[in-house]
């Protein structure tokens, strides 16, 4: 693994030995890169660099637009995603890649909870990912299922996954507990424009079992 300073962001490449293949980005916490790539290689058989970026502003870097906090207390969304989208395809992208032994055969990108949303938002801002993984994504975000229906993706993803935890959506909080329907709703919508696409439920709370969780997603758009 190789790891690189890039402003204040950290990535962290575990890169792939064969003469070609894929390359997903990550957005994840520091401290889980190394289980989810472990836990990753058992998971999948298929030939794969994992770029992890962490030290993100979470409700900056990942919010696509400004929102007020949904939770008692906690700090608003300042709608960042298109600045560090820029950013990355930049400076991220192109350090991951220049030293990759290998050619990439396609981008993923791949993110749990905010970054789970930012996967999917990153699909109408850019063609340079062509799958991409939301793991228990905050797809109740006010406004972007919305944006889904009155928008087009950039290019049409070759396979785009989704999951949540069964519990995520047992809330009285009135925009946490639409997560799954607005999840299902979102994942009907790309599924009527001929996407290859899955909605897997798995067992807890949103905390729960988030490096396998995560290793899932990752594997089913790496196994299309």
């Amino acid at each position: 693994m190789n790891q690189y300073l890039i402003d204040d962001k950290i990535l962290s490449v575990y890169e792939n030995k064969a003469p070609s293949g894929p390359i997903i980005y990550l957005h994840t916490v520091s401290e889980e890169a190394d289980q989810i790539y472990e836990t990753l290689k058992k998971t999948t058989c298929s030939p794969f660099t994992l770029a992890v970026v962490s030290g993100l502003n979470w409700n900056y870097d990942m919010a696509p637009w400004d929102s007020p906090s949904v939770v008692k207390n906690g700090p608003p969304c300042t709608g960042g995603a298109d600045k560090y989208l820029e950013f990355m395809l930049k400076k991220i992208v192109p350090e991951t890649e220049k030293g990759l032994l290998g050619n990439v055969t396609w981008r993923g990108i791949a993110g749990y909870s905010l970054a789970g949303l930012f996967a999917v938002y990153a699909l109408y801002r850019t063609e340079i990912f062509s799958r991409a993984a939301s793991i228990s994504g905050s797809l109740w975000y006010p406004g972007f299922k919305e944006y889904v229906f009155s928008h087009e993706m950039k290019e049409k993803p070759n396979a785009l996954y989704f999951s949540l935890g069964n519990k995520e959506d047992r809330t009285r909080n009135p925009y946490l507990r639409n997560v799954k329907k607005y999840t299902e709703e979102i994942q009907t919508f790309c599924e009527s424009k001929d996407i290859n696409t899955v909605f897997q439920i798995h067992p807890g709370g949103h905390y729960h079992d988030t490096v396998k969780r995560t290793a899932a997603g990752i594997a089913w758009i790496l196994e299309r």
